[in-house]
């Protein structure tokens, strides 16, 4: 993890608000500057060159640290050249409680447990797609938001308020990229999970489906593609282990908070490995930027394995 917790002096603003909404320490801020400021100068070059907004998509598992990248992309592009962009996470589409538990008994029991392709409104994310990147300039937009410590969608009263005509979206999501997958396949279970719970391949070959059929569309509105590539998957279970501390720690204490304990992680993360193990071995030759992590979630290369097309 980055060290080093004494506060510089004069930092600009968007810098502060950073860190703090992050809860992260100063050193953060010299590892985004090596590592990250280069690619918000490549988005915000591809954008004035397009002449048009561009979405960029972000791929990492979970705690790879999306949500904290994509969040100093955008605030360092406004800060430092002047593009309105915003950040939107996969993860707010998410299908409310109920939906999911319709689908929990109409198709499969599992898609009961967000996650997955299937458990998401990709017909909302759309919608917000078009309105933020195809709308007039300033004209409102909301973004849905999903609390996960109560794993259902927020009142719309609490969603946010915005504008569209952006310069830029960064939509983040831990299976964003991933291709629908062969018979062949799909037709072994990954973990105990699927073996148990999806013997035929009832679930996973639903969730195949509605990776080609919605998710492939969504990916040919991308204009550049970012991978944060773990290690292995074996590191997911101690990084969402570390996420879910943060959430309980930024809950309020009572109420019916959904907060999970080390068991219950390791059977939700479960739900992502199948996609997960099929990003690390497949995506990384696919996307314009390439950030290897080592096992602490730091950068220690960086690549563009394939050229865009300006």
């Amino acid at each position: 993890m980055l060290k080093g917790n004494s506060r510089p002096e004069g930092l600009p603003r968007w810098q502060e608000d950073l860190l703090h909404r992050h809860q992260l320490p100063p050193a953060y801020l010299a590892h985004a500057q090596q590592w990250f400021a280069p690619l918000a100068k490549v988005l915000a070059e591809h954008q004035k060159s397009a002449h048009r907004p561009i979405l960029v998509a972000v791929n990492g598992s979970q705690g790879s640290g999306k949500t904290t990248v994509c969040d100093y992309l955008a605030v360092s592009l406004e800060a430092q050249y002047g593009l309105a962009a915003v950040s939107l996470s996969l993860d707010d589409f998410y299908l409310t409680r109920d939906q999911r538990q319709n689908l929990a008994q109409t198709v499969h029991p599992m898609l009961a447990v967000r996650g997955v392709p299937g458990t998401h409104d990709m017909t909302l994310l759309n919608q917000t797609l078009d309105a933020l990147l195809d709308s007039a300039p300033n004209s409102p937009v909301v973004v849905p938001r999903f609390d996960k410590a109560v794993d259902d969608r927020c009142p719309e009263v609490e969603w946010d308020r915005t504008r569209g005509g952006v310069d830029l979206v960064l939509l983040e999501g831990w299976c964003m990229g991933v291709a629908a997958q062969t018979t062949e396949q799909l037709a072994e279970p990954v973990n105990a999970l699927e073996r148990d719970e999806d013997p035929e391949g009832h679930w996973r070959s639903y969730v195949n489906a509605v990776l080609a059929r919605e998710f492939e569309p969504l990916y040919r509105r991308v204009d550049e593609w970012v991978m944060l590539r773990a290690p292995s998957f074996d590191c997911v279970y101690r990084w969402r282990m570390e996420q879910e501390q943060k959430l309980a720690a930024s809950t309020a204490a009572g109420g019916s908070h959904r907060i999970m304990d080390a068991a219950q992680i390791s059977r939700f993360i479960q739900y992502y490995e199948r996609l997960t193990r099929h990003c690390l071995e497949h995506l990384q030759e696919q996307v314009h930027h390439l950030y290897t992590l080592d096992e602490q979630r730091q950068v220690t290369a960086y690549g563009r394995p394939r050229q865009l097309n300006l």
